[in-house]
This record gives structure tokens, sequence and C-alpha cells, in this order.
């Protein structure tokens, strides 16, 4: 199967969802929206939440898109556009398949990532979906347990945090 990327309304990707998810006849498609767990403090209380990793993205996973599907999908309130634009509708390229199949690897949500920081205050990821991305990472907040990435897709970069539990301190 081939993976392709909708834009949405940033925020109303599960609103999306269930709208398409009644879409007659859409045969073999199947939408991925990976998200990511974290732990946000608001008034003194901490709540998990869950974010989506590509905000205002949806992943569509079908052979290719027919002008039909196409014509279904644009319908649904809340599309704006399949990348790289409507007219040139094209597949996710291999480097941005791997970053994706990296998260879904963890599954669909991500939990969070188990660290730890060596003597020079670096973090050392030890599990979760951070290890493998340690080159990407531009910033961490302990107080917050977040590790701040830079992510690209279609040659767009964009910054995301991703939550993680510190385990002590490294030894080396």
């Amino acid at each position: 199967m081939t993976l392709y990327v909708i834009q949405v309304k940033t925020g109303g990707e599960d609103k999306y969802l269930k709208y398409a998810s009644v879409v007659p006849d859409k045969g073999e498609v199947k939408f991925i929206w990976p998200r990511r767990k974290l732990r946000i403090r608001r008034h003194g209380i901490w709540r998990n939440s869950l974010a989506p990793i590509f905000p205002g993205y949806l992943f569509l996973e079908v052979e290719s898109v027919s002008p039909e599907l196409y014509w279904k999908l644009k319908r649904i309130p809340g599309f704006f556009r399949f990348l790289k634009d409507n007219h040139q509708i094209e597949p996710l390229a291999t480097r941005d398949k791997d970053i994706l199949t990296h998260f879904l690897a963890y599954g669909e949500i991500v939990e969070k990532s188990l660290v730890t920081f060596d003597k020079d205050n670096r973090i050392i990821v030890l599990d979760g979906p951070l290890k493998g991305l340690e080159g990407r990472i531009v910033k961490v907040d302990k107080r917050k347990g977040r590790a701040r990435i830079a992510l690209e897709m279609y040659e767009d970069s964009f910054l995301i945090d991703f939550g993680f539990d510190t385990l002590g301190r490294a030894e080396k």
C-alpha cells in the first residue's frame, strides 16, 4: 500500500475522521493519525493529554487515489488539500515514510520515552519513540519532561515536543 498525506483543519482531525468513516464505497482505504501522550500542567494540576505528532495532517493508506476517492474526501468538511497539492498528488517520499513508520512502530498513540542524562547533562534515550532521533533533539526541558525535536515532511521543517521519563543519571 502507498501512503498519501491529507491536510485538514488543525484541531479538526478527529472530526474529519468521523465524517470519513461513513464515506460510502471507500474501498481499501485506511486512515492513520499518529498522536503522542503529553503531561500538561494547568492551574497546578498535571493532566495527561493526547496531541497529534503532525498537527493538521492525516495519512491515507491506499493503492492509489482515484478521482472518485479524491472527490469523496474533498467534500468532507475540514479538508484542505492533498500534499504536494491537489493537482499533483504525490505519495509520501521514502525519507518521510521512514519517520512515520518509526513512530508507528510504537503504535498510533506514542507513549513517553525513557531517558537518562550523562555527567555533561546530555540526554541519552534508553527506550521509546525518541530512540534513534537523538540528533534531531533541539531542546530539552527537564522540569516538564519534554524534548523538542525537529521533523521534516515534504521539505517543510517543524518542531514537536515529546514526553519523557527520567531514569536517574548515567554512570559513564
